[in-house]
């Protein structure tokens, strides 16, 4: 699939019932289209495609920096909405080294228990410190760097990978 560069002659509004709407170089334009990230954990604000209500990639942006601001909050707008991936900050306590386990965790929304099923719900992310944890309920929560937690986040850590 060919990539399209980002281009000042496209623009992104919202219509009255709050979906995005894509206005090409040429004026047409598409309705309840979808920013989709290529890279959404290792590289959030790079490779990120617009697609139509059908389906189709309608604009490639290489990177969210690339675009004017007003469009970049449309996009980032549109993300928040969609995702939903807490960043665990600590690892307050778990209930036990055996899986099913139930963690307490302080997030960057707050503190909240996961009870992870089994160490394979772990993931390192590839390339990077960082780790994606599934809890029991389809939650994933994301550990960016961690390296980057305190000592006893870091020992609990280590009993399950």
């Amino acid at each position: 699939m060919s990539r399209k560069p980002v281009t000042s002659a496209f623009s992104l509004a919202r219509n009255p019932f709050g979906k995005l709407i894509y206005t090409a170089a040429d004026g047409t334009t598409h309705e309840g289209i979808t920013p989709v990230r290529a890279f959404a954990l290792t590289a959030p604000d790079e490779g990120i495609s617009l697609i139509s209500a059908e389906g189709k990639e309608l604009q490639w942006i290489d990177r969210l920096e690339d675009l004017p601001e007003a469009a970049r909050a449309l996009i980032a707008e549109e993300f928040a909405q969609r995702e939903f991936m807490p960043v665990i900050q600590r690892i307050v306590a778990v209930g036990s080294f055996a899986t099913p386990s139930t963690w307490q965790v302080e997030t960057d929304r707050g503190a909240t228990e996961l009870i992870l099923k089994s160490e394979d719900d772990i993931r390192r992310l590839r390339g990077t410190n960082g780790l994606l944890i599934a809890d029991s309920n389809g939650i994933h929560f994301t550990i960016r760097d961690r390296t980057a937690l305190d000592a006893h986040s870091q020992k609990i850590l280590k009993r399950f990978l």
